[in-house]
């Protein structure tokens, strides 16, 4: 008969410290808290650095799953089944550069045999040591790999029974990992998903936004929200503005030096409706990409478009607001849908803007959004996600799932 006395945790592994806004670390947070909200008992792992990781109490007893702090719970929206559990990492651990005083090392060697693998049912972690560190333990293991990588899986992982499966979001990258030696049948695309906060409607909060950004005489306001580089359309964007005068454009995001850069960029070419207004958290964002007319997807061509994550995307159709897209192969599969409302093709601000002008013609403001946007959008819950990868692990691997 087994014992049900000691729970057994769906695990997840990250190697830096929370929070932190890069998509990485959005797309991870939300991953383990769709896997809580599904009911598996579910722990979000990073390492903590710093005085508290000075506590002789937490050396002692390393492995705590507790509440996520206030600021977590707030950067990434998370609801309140998820735990979390702060690895110390006193100095000098990553203050000198060798592999015995790497976080990393440090966790897989010795924080996971010694002190979690017991309560482990499964791990889920997107850095390759973490996995084999599991196997090695004998714990099964699911991988989450998003970019294009040089060298070879190890067969006697990929190949071994207790490596369940591999997650990515791209075919691109799926062909290349299989190119790469993971094998087929254990590889599954599958989609990022979307904060159900982003659902909720908030007019009073969207219309403070309104109100905050439209100035000049401008009726209608276009939001880009996501990472604020070159290659994600930004400069672009500001071209684009800059032919539309009396539309006001609005970009959540971007580190600090980011936003100073393109503030700049955007004065020296004259282009006064375009803003920057660097990181907004995340019950900030739901109610600003809910103000917009519309939401811009821009990006460039060349190797990123290949494998970018539409991470936003999803998070866009949540407001139900209609969306003008550039034609890149991570979203090629939405053009028969009623995803998108225009599609240009990348590169090009001219068409950019006239497909934003022409769905401004077509689009009219909605305070609920469109519903047939937020009805297609439902299938892309992080909670399906989890659900659809736990199918793919063996039955005897999946964590018990708790009332």
């Amino acid at each position: 008969m087994k014992n049900h006395s000691l729970q057994k945790n769906y695990n997840f592994f990250l190697t830096e410290e929370l929070p932190k806004p890069d998509a990485y670390y959005v797309q991870a947070a939300n991953a383990a808290n769709g896997a809580a909200n599904l009911g598996c008992p579910t722990v979000l792992i990073y390492p903590q650095k710093g005085w508290e990781a000075m506590n002789p109490v937490h050396l002692l007893q390393p492995f705590q799953p507790e509440k996520p702090p206030e600021s977590v719970i707030k950067y990434y929206n998370l609801q309140d089944k998820l735990q979390v559990a702060r690895l110390p990492m006193p100095w000098p651990i990553d203050y000198f550069k060798n592999k015995f005083t790497n976080s990393k090392t440090i966790a897989t060697k010795y924080y996971f045999p010694f002190h979690i693998r017991s309560t482990t049912k499964i791990v889920h972690a997107w850095n390759w040591n973490f996995v084999k560190a599991a196997i090695q333990n004998g714990v099964p293991a699911i991988y989450e790999h998003h970019h294009h990588e040089d060298k070879q899986f190890e067969p006697e992982i990929v190949n071994h029974p207790l490596f369940q499966v591999a997650v990515t979001v791209a075919d691109t990258v799926r062909d290349s990992m299989i190119k790469h030696g993971m094998p087929p049948e254990k590889l599954i695309k599958i989609h990022n998903g979307f904060n159900r906060l982003f659902m909720e409607r908030q007019p009073e909060k969207a219309s403070a936004w309104r109100e905050k950004l439209l100035k000049n005489q401008r009726s209608h306001l276009v939001v880009y929200a996501g990472a604020l580089q070159q290659f994600k359309g930004i400069d672009i964007l500001i071209d684009v503005a800059k032919q539309m005068p009396n539309v006001q454009f609005a970009c959540a995001g971007g580190k600090p030096s980011e936003v100073a850069h393109y503030q700049q960029l955007a004065q020296a070419k004259q282009t006064d409706n375009i803003c920057f207004l660097g990181h907004v958290l995340h019950d900030e964002l739901a109610p600003l990409l809910q103000a917009a007319d519309i939401l811009a997807h821009p990006h460039c061509s060349g190797k990123a478009a290949t494998f970018t994550s539409p991470l936003k995307l999803f998070d866009y159709l949540a407001s139900g607001n209609p969306i003008v897209a550039t034609e890149i192969p991570s979203l090629m599969e939405f053009k028969n849908t009623v995803a998108i409302a225009a599609w240009c093709e990348p590169d090009n601000p001219e068409k950019f803007a006239a497909a934003l002008q022409q769905v401004l013609d077509t689009h009219p403001k909605k305070i609920d959004g469109y519903p047939e946007t937020i009805e297609f959008v439902k299938q892309f819950s992080w909670e399906n996600r989890a659900a659809k990868i736990l199918s793919y692990v063996d039955e005897s691997y999946r964590p018990q799932l708790v009332a």
